[in-house]
């Protein structure tokens, strides 16, 4: 439990030091907490942290996000008056991902979280700085490059967790290309941060199913 706690206070930290830097931009710092604190999933698997020690986090998470958007509470995370829920969505997601897969099958909470931190994060960050095929979604701008650095990333997470599961065969090939190709999707529709909650119930759902129907 110390080390999930360091992890984090550790990422908030950072964010924090890198948002008093004047050359930093706030919606790159919300990233790099976005995939930084996502990655406690794996310290919490690692460590068989208990189902309510993660539901109660994400409760108290998601009550401070809140509170956040009207408080200069973790400004590199939310400005106050934000019109995006993002950050309330992504606790609340791994908050229901944990209470329903974490005692029996983690491994798909896990590819819920890290779909969400790696693929939604690298798409902002990579379509920002590198986009340069931009197309229009319900009145978003979005960038292929950016949408393509979603996919593949979302399909090395997918791969990479049920491969250490399930062992190499031919379905956590196929699951995987299916979720990266759901995930993208996801997150290309999705409007004022609700993607946080799509894609990573959606990816897991969408894993833990065609797991089912395969094997």
């Amino acid at each position: 439990m110390a080390i999930v706690a360091l992890w984090l206070g550790l990422v908030l930290l950072g964010a924090e030091w890198l948002n008093r830097r004047p050359e930093a931009e706030p919606e790159q710092v919300r990233k790099v907490v976005h995939i930084g604190s996502g990655n406690v999933i794996l310290l919490a698997w690692w460590l068989n942290i208990p189902a309510w020690i993660g539901v109660t986090a994400a409760v108290l998470a998601s009550g401070i996000a809140l509170l956040s958007y009207q408080m200069p509470i973790l400004a590199s995370i939310n400005g106050v008056g934000r019109r995006s829920l993002g950050t309330f969505f992504y606790a609340l997601s791994i908050g229901l991902l944990i209470a329903y897969f974490w005692t029996t099958q983690p491994q798909y909470a896990a590819i819920g979280v890290l779909v969400m931190t790696w693929g939604d994060g690298l798409a902002a960050l990579i379509g920002k700085q590198f986009g340069r095929h931009p197309y229009k979604l319900w009145g978003m701008e979005k960038s292929w490059e950016g949408s393509l650095a979603m996919a593949i990333a979302s399909y090395v997470v997918c791969s990479a967790i049920l491969l250490t599961v399930q062992g190499n065969s031919w379905q956590p090939w196929l699951i995987s290309l299916l979720v990266a190709i759901v995930a993208t999707g996801l997150e290309a529709l999705s409007k004022y941060g609700i993607d946080n909650l799509t894609v990573p119930l959606g990816s897991a759902a969408l894993a833990f199913l065609l797991n089912q129907a395969l094997n």
